[in-house]
């Protein structure tokens, strides 16, 4: 299944989802499963275990293949509890709220972080970017080139003591990054850039959820074929 190497899929799944308000977003309901079970069926079959982070309190919903750690205040030491919790030497880090997770894109990112120790997906941008100015409301500022930009977006591979090392001196040294691959990048170490998927966006808002509902149609109709 995962080669030589021991590789666990990691899902910190111990958020609220304040944004869309409709409680943990992870046991959110989309097209009859929900977000996380879609997350865990997608890693299954392609690494040796899967273990989530919950809220203290929460329990897997039935017939999901995982192990279950109780997450902490911050997705960050959520996925601290995760590493501490397998003994794998690859792990693949993923957030439950991308539930449209192709299975090329899985391989091709543990296949990477095996090799070289960190990747993630990403997507090259394709938008025009340009900085707002102004408190109430912003106001066209400073155009950005989009030239080797990159929207970062999970899964995120590494060899598991590499980020283990990572997430331990942000600890120490009070460092909060809005994902693992920013902690291994903040040591001078490189992450490769893996091409990702226009499908794998991350439910975040009541209209990324509106979107999801029109995708996850076609989407599974897709994998009953």
């Amino acid at each position: 299944m995962s080669g030589v190497l021991k590789v666990a899929a990691l899902i910190p799944a111990a958020g609220f989802g304040t944004r869309l308000g409709q409680g943990p977003k992870a046991y959110l309901d989309l097209g009859g499963l929900s977000l996380l079970a879609r997350s865990v069926a997608a890693l299954a079959p392609h690494v040796d275990e899967v273990v989530v982070a919950l809220p203290e309190g929460f329990a897997l919903p039935e017939g999901i293949p995982a192990r279950v750690v109780i997450g902490g205040a911050t997705r960050q030491a959520s996925v601290l509890a995760l590493l501490r919790a397998t003994d794998a030497e690859v792990v693949l880090i993923h957030d439950a709220a991308r539930p449209f997770l192709p299975p090329e894109v899985i391989r091709t990112v543990r296949t990477a972080a095996a090799e070289t120790g960190a990747a993630t997906a990403a997507l090259p941008v394709a938008d025009t970017l340009v900085r707002g100015q102004g408190q109430a409301s912003a106001l066209w500022g400073e155009l950005t080139a989009r030239e080797n930009l990159w929207a970062v977006q999970t899964p995120q591979g590494f060899r598991r003591e590499l980020l283990l090392s990572a997430h331990l001196e942000a600890e120490q040294g009070g460092i909060q990054a809005t994902d693992d691959a920013g902690l291994v990048a903040r040591l001078g170490l490189p992450v490769v850039l893996i091409p990702g998927d226009a499908r794998l966006f991350k439910v975040t808002t009541p209209s990324d959820l509106a979107l999801a509902r029109a995708l996850v149609v076609v989407w599974d109709a897709e994998d009953a074929d």
